[in-house]
Protein backbone atom coordinates (compact mmCIF):
# COMPACT_ATOMS: atom_id res chain seq x y z
CA UNK A 1 0.00 0.00 0.00
CA UNK A 2 1.69 3.72 -1.00
CA UNK A 3 1.34 5.48 1.60
CA UNK A 4 1.18 9.57 1.14
CA UNK A 5 3.77 11.75 2.59
CA UNK A 6 2.60 14.19 4.94
CA UNK A 7 3.16 17.99 3.60
CA UNK A 8 5.63 19.81 6.00
CA UNK A 9 3.36 22.57 7.82
CA UNK A 10 3.88 26.24 6.52
CA UNK A 11 6.24 26.76 10.06
CA UNK A 12 7.93 23.20 9.49
CA UNK A 13 8.23 23.66 5.51
CA UNK A 14 10.46 27.18 6.10
CA UNK A 15 12.93 26.03 8.73
CA UNK A 16 13.33 22.96 6.51
CA UNK A 17 14.25 25.50 3.57
CA UNK A 18 16.29 27.94 5.38
CA UNK A 19 17.97 24.98 7.07
CA UNK A 20 19.29 23.16 3.48
CA UNK A 21 19.92 27.29 2.23
CA UNK A 22 22.05 27.88 5.28
CA UNK A 23 23.91 24.39 5.13
CA UNK A 24 24.55 25.23 1.49
CA UNK A 25 25.78 28.88 2.17
CA UNK A 26 28.42 27.32 4.73
CA UNK A 27 29.45 25.71 2.23
CA UNK A 28 30.09 28.18 -0.56
CA UNK A 29 31.31 30.28 2.26
CA UNK A 30 33.76 28.15 2.85
CA UNK A 31 35.40 27.48 0.10
CA UNK A 32 34.54 30.98 -2.08
CA UNK A 33 35.26 33.72 0.97
CA UNK A 34 32.18 36.25 1.07
CA UNK A 35 33.82 37.82 -1.94
CA UNK A 36 33.88 35.07 -4.00
CA UNK A 37 30.66 33.13 -3.01
CA UNK A 38 27.13 34.77 -4.84
CA UNK A 39 23.87 34.26 -4.50
CA UNK A 40 23.35 32.26 -7.76
CA UNK A 41 26.36 29.62 -6.44
CA UNK A 42 24.20 29.20 -3.15
CA UNK A 43 20.84 28.84 -4.79
CA UNK A 44 22.82 25.95 -6.98
CA UNK A 45 24.18 24.32 -4.36
CA UNK A 46 21.31 24.14 -2.36
CA UNK A 47 19.23 22.96 -5.47
CA UNK A 48 17.18 25.97 -5.19
CA UNK A 49 16.13 28.66 -7.43
CA UNK A 50 17.48 31.83 -6.54
CA UNK A 51 14.56 34.35 -6.04
CA UNK A 52 13.94 31.62 -3.26
CA UNK A 53 17.08 32.23 -2.09
CA UNK A 54 16.09 35.89 -1.80
CA UNK A 55 13.00 35.00 -0.47
CA UNK A 56 14.53 34.03 3.14
CA UNK A 57 17.69 36.05 2.75
CA UNK A 58 17.45 39.42 0.71
CA UNK A 59 21.31 40.10 0.81
CA UNK A 60 24.42 38.13 0.59
CA UNK A 61 25.59 39.91 4.00
CA UNK A 62 21.93 38.68 5.39
CA UNK A 63 22.70 35.53 4.89
CA UNK A 64 26.48 35.58 5.61
CA UNK A 65 25.67 36.77 9.40
CA UNK A 66 23.07 34.35 9.78
CA UNK A 67 25.49 31.54 9.41
CA UNK A 68 28.21 33.00 11.23
CA UNK A 69 25.57 33.48 14.10
CA UNK A 70 24.57 29.93 13.30
CA UNK A 71 27.88 28.60 14.08
CA UNK A 72 28.41 30.78 17.06
CA UNK A 73 25.39 29.67 18.92
CA UNK A 74 26.58 25.72 18.54
CA UNK A 75 30.00 27.24 20.02
CA UNK A 76 27.85 28.64 22.78
CA UNK A 77 25.87 25.43 23.43
CA UNK A 78 29.82 23.92 23.20
CA UNK A 79 30.20 25.90 26.32
CA UNK A 80 27.04 24.93 28.21
CA UNK A 81 29.94 22.26 29.61
CA UNK A 82 31.30 24.58 31.53
CA UNK A 83 28.07 25.15 33.58
CA UNK A 84 27.60 23.08 36.80
CA UNK A 85 30.47 21.36 36.27
CA UNK A 86 32.35 20.70 39.44
CA UNK A 87 35.62 21.33 38.14
CA UNK A 88 37.90 22.04 35.16
CA UNK A 89 38.10 17.93 34.19
CA UNK A 90 34.45 17.60 34.15
CA UNK A 91 33.84 21.18 32.49
CA UNK A 92 36.84 21.80 30.26
CA UNK A 93 36.90 18.14 29.44
CA UNK A 94 33.56 18.30 28.20
CA UNK A 95 34.16 21.07 26.30
CA UNK A 96 36.86 19.68 24.49
CA UNK A 97 34.79 16.88 23.67
CA UNK A 98 31.88 19.11 22.38
CA UNK A 99 33.97 21.56 20.49
CA UNK A 100 35.43 18.58 18.39
CA UNK A 101 32.42 17.24 17.96
CA UNK A 102 31.94 20.62 16.06
CA UNK A 103 34.72 20.25 13.92
CA UNK A 104 33.41 16.90 12.93
CA UNK A 105 30.14 17.50 11.99
CA UNK A 106 30.42 21.31 11.01
CA UNK A 107 33.62 21.90 9.36
CA UNK A 108 32.53 24.24 7.01
CA UNK A 109 30.89 26.39 9.27
CA UNK A 110 34.04 26.98 11.43
CA UNK A 111 35.99 27.70 8.36
CA UNK A 112 33.63 30.46 7.45
CA UNK A 113 34.53 31.63 11.11
CA UNK A 114 38.04 31.63 10.54
CA UNK A 115 38.68 32.89 7.41
CA UNK A 116 36.59 35.85 8.30
CA UNK A 117 38.45 36.48 11.58
CA UNK A 118 41.87 36.16 9.49
CA UNK A 119 40.80 39.05 7.10
CA UNK A 120 40.25 41.29 10.05
CA UNK A 121 36.37 40.61 10.56
CA UNK A 122 35.17 43.30 7.55
CA UNK A 123 31.86 41.79 7.86
CA UNK A 124 31.34 40.67 11.75
CA UNK A 125 33.54 42.75 13.63
CA UNK A 126 30.54 44.37 15.89
CA UNK A 127 29.47 40.87 16.24
CA UNK A 128 32.83 40.08 17.75
CA UNK A 129 33.03 43.32 19.96
CA UNK A 130 30.09 42.38 22.06
CA UNK A 131 28.87 38.46 21.87
CA UNK A 132 32.42 37.23 21.19
CA UNK A 133 33.62 39.67 23.82
CA UNK A 134 30.93 39.30 26.91
CA UNK A 135 31.11 34.76 25.84
CA UNK A 136 35.10 35.34 26.87
CA UNK A 137 34.86 37.38 29.59
CA UNK A 138 32.09 34.62 31.37
CA UNK A 139 34.44 31.83 30.60
CA UNK A 140 37.93 33.05 31.65
CA UNK A 141 35.66 33.84 35.44
CA UNK A 142 34.67 30.47 35.25
CA UNK A 143 37.94 28.99 34.68
CA UNK A 144 39.93 32.05 37.16
CA UNK A 145 37.43 30.16 39.89
CA UNK A 146 38.57 26.92 39.44
CA UNK A 147 42.15 28.18 39.66
CA UNK A 148 41.63 30.33 43.26
CA UNK A 149 39.94 26.88 44.27
CA UNK A 150 43.03 25.52 43.31
CA UNK A 151 41.26 23.08 41.21
CA UNK A 152 44.20 23.96 38.25
CA UNK A 153 47.13 25.98 38.01
CA UNK A 154 47.26 29.25 38.05
CA UNK A 155 47.17 29.87 34.03
CA UNK A 156 45.62 32.57 32.02
CA UNK A 157 41.92 31.78 31.27
CA UNK A 158 42.22 34.13 28.19
CA UNK A 159 45.54 31.94 26.92
CA UNK A 160 43.68 28.50 27.79
CA UNK A 161 41.23 29.46 25.74
CA UNK A 162 42.80 30.38 22.71
CA UNK A 163 44.24 27.03 23.16
CA UNK A 164 41.36 25.44 23.13
CA UNK A 165 39.97 26.92 19.92
CA UNK A 166 43.33 26.64 18.17
CA UNK A 167 43.60 23.13 18.93
CA UNK A 168 39.69 21.69 18.14
CA UNK A 169 39.15 24.05 15.58
CA UNK A 170 42.56 22.73 13.37
CA UNK A 171 40.26 19.49 12.86
CA UNK A 172 37.89 21.61 10.69
CA UNK A 173 40.05 24.40 9.99
CA UNK A 174 42.51 22.26 8.92
CA UNK A 175 40.77 19.06 7.88
CA UNK A 176 42.35 18.26 4.66
CA UNK A 177 45.86 18.12 6.02
CA UNK A 178 44.46 16.17 8.99
CA UNK A 179 43.04 13.50 6.50
CA UNK A 180 46.10 13.64 3.90
CA UNK A 181 47.94 12.20 7.02
CA UNK A 182 45.65 9.77 7.57
CA UNK A 183 46.16 8.08 4.17
CA UNK A 184 44.06 10.34 2.36
CA UNK A 185 40.94 9.19 4.47
CA UNK A 186 39.06 11.17 7.31
CA UNK A 187 39.17 10.00 11.01
CA UNK A 188 36.83 7.16 11.78
CA UNK A 189 35.17 6.88 14.77
CA UNK A 190 37.47 5.44 16.88
CA UNK A 191 39.84 7.47 15.52
CA UNK A 192 38.15 10.98 16.63
CA UNK A 193 37.13 9.52 20.37
CA UNK A 194 41.32 8.46 20.42
CA UNK A 195 41.76 12.10 19.16
CA UNK A 196 39.12 13.79 21.75
CA UNK A 197 41.23 11.37 24.46
CA UNK A 198 44.59 12.68 23.50
CA UNK A 199 43.50 16.19 23.67
CA UNK A 200 41.80 16.09 27.05
CA UNK A 201 44.99 14.03 28.34
CA UNK A 202 47.79 17.21 26.89
CA UNK A 203 45.51 19.75 28.37
CA UNK A 204 44.28 18.55 32.02
CA UNK A 205 47.73 17.97 32.63
CA UNK A 206 49.10 20.61 31.20
CA UNK A 207 47.43 22.69 33.08
CA UNK A 208 47.50 20.64 36.94
CA UNK A 209 44.62 18.76 37.09
CA UNK A 210 44.16 15.23 38.13
CA UNK A 211 42.39 12.65 36.15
Amino acid sequence: MNVEPIPLRPNTKRQENERIILKAAEKVFAEAGYGGATMQLIADVAGRPKANIHYYFQTKEQLYRRVVDRIFKIWLQAADAFDGAKGPAEGIGAYIDAKMEISRKHPHGSKVWASEVMHGAPIIQDYLEVKLVEWTKDRAEAIQNWIDQGLMDPISPRHLLYMLWATTQHYADFGHQVETLNGGAPLTDAQWQEAKASVKMIVLKGIGVPR
